[in-house]
């Protein structure tokens, strides 16, 4: 959510913001007018309310009969009218907060202007594409691989959940587990993270607070009857850990890591886009989340993006590094970087972690702040989130680079020992 003093003192900036997000800056204009219809109608309601009590008080003290009907009836008036008013300031209130979370994060001075994904400068690369035509053969996609090992199930799958869904058997399923398990002890032991367990359902507000909705409501999951809703990211439990508190500055920073399987309703079309397990409506991630002072926020990102990159230069995955343009940012990132993997197999890369900082949007959202110094007046901490990484994608990276001319894959150096010392899926 943003600074509402910053719409109502400086709308043109933050019109100028969601113009570089593909973004009608239309809507900045109605909740001005909203804003302004609010306020008066509070007026309203809190000088009616005013009169109304101050004249309770004189109809307790009056002696004559007479004028005391009278003031009665005029307050009764006076409550009609009040009952309208604030019925009209409820239904202005829920659109003026509604428009509101509408409106995504304002995008930092830095971030490249582009209108979508292929406006993202690539800013390095880490490895060197393995030479197949060196080693004498083709490379084969994972949804050829993983089948011809019996470690990747598609009929299965479908047949247990429907169309996208798969069953990781034998070494496959131990693979991911493997990874799972190794990237939360980087994390942990390396990178200084508290591990958390989390429920994989989530209350309504929660996804409001991450700025999940109303936004993006057709790609989630929910329970009706007990309104709870699958987890799409384990970012958003993340976010509300700490909502509605008042964190003290030596709190800060607090680094979060968890494991959590992510379900979306991902709107999918036919073609080279959806084969295999690269998009799927279940898929694991590991994801990592800060709170820092806002001072801090852009050092913690970048140390957040070594803690990412350093998990694919020990699996000796080639990879790269974009900047995200402000037309493919998320809804909630002032700035966002994306790791992507080189896949032999399909000869292309693959987003396998996305890194942002939110500032202040979600803490906003979600009411948490921090008091920098005792008696000191609170402000909103940054958020950041980041996948740390996150599955399939890594899995196919895997089968695709490191596999053999006779189908075999290798097993990453760092993975053996989480894999029972297995050196080769055969």
């Amino acid at each position: 959510m943003l600074d509402l003093d910053l719409i109502r003192e400086e709308p043109a900036v933050v019109k100028a913001a969601l113009r570089k997000r593909n973004e009608d800056p239309a809507i900045i204009d109605e909740i001005l007018t909203l804003d302004s219809q609010h306020r008066e109608l509070l007026y309203a309601v809190e000088e009616l309310r005013a009169t109304r009590n101050r004249v309770s008080k004189q109809i307790g003290r009056m002696r004559d009969p007479a004028e005391r009907q009278a003031r009665i009836s005029e307050m009764r008036a006076v409550g009609a009218q009040l009952s309208e008013l604030e019925e009209e300031l409820r239904a202005v209130a829920a659109e003026f907060e509604a428009k509101q979370l509408w409106l995504p994060n304002i995008p930092h001075e830095s971030a490249p202007v582009g209108p979508d994904e292929t406006h993202n400068p690539e800013i390095r690369r880490w490895g060197e594409r393995r030479d197949f035509e060196a080693a004498g053969f083709e490379p084969l996609p994972h949804w050829d691989l993983g089948p011809e090992l019996d470690i990747l199930d598609f009929e299965r799958g479908v047949r247990l959940a429907g169309s996208r869904f798969y069953v990781l058997k034998g070494a496959g399923a131990r693979l991911e587990r493997a990874l799972i398990f190794w990237m939360l002890d980087v994390q942990t032991r390396q990178n200084g993270y508290t591990e958390l367990y989390l429920p994989f359902v989530i209350r309504r507000e929660m996804l409001v607070g991450a700025g999940q909705l109303p936004k993006f409501e057709g790609n989630l999951y929910h329970d009706v009857e007990d309104d709870l809703w699958l987890l799409p990211t384990a970012e958003v439990a993340l976010t509300n850990m700490h909502r509605d508190e008042i964190l003290a500055a030596e709190q800060l920073p607090i680094r979060y890591v968890a494991y959590t399987p992510c379900f979306r309703r991902e709107k999918m079309s036919a073609g080279r886009d959806v084969r295999g397990i690269k998009r799927g409506h279940q898929f694991d991630k590991v994801e990592m989340y800060q709170f820092v002072a806002p001072e801090n926020s852009y050092a913690a990102l970048e140390k957040m993006m070594s803690h990412a990159e350093g998990l694919l230069q020990a699996l000796e995955l080639p990879y790269r590094v974009l900047e995200l343009c402000t037309g493919d940012m998320s809804f909630g990132s002032a700035k966002s970087f994306d790791l992507e993997v080189w896949a032999s197999g399909q000869g292309e890369w693959l987003e396998v972690s996305s890194i942002s900082n939110v500032t202040d949007f979600q803490a906003r959202r979600a009411n948490i702040r921090y008091r920098p110094e005792p008696g000191a007046k609170t402000r909103f901490v940054h958020t950041l989130n980041g996948s740390g990484l996150a599955l399939p994608r890594v899995v196919i990276a895997i089968l695709e680079n490191y596999q053999q001319a006779d189908g075999s894959i290798v097993v990453p150096a760092v993975l053996r020992p989480w894999m029972g010392g297995l050196e080769v899926i055969e």
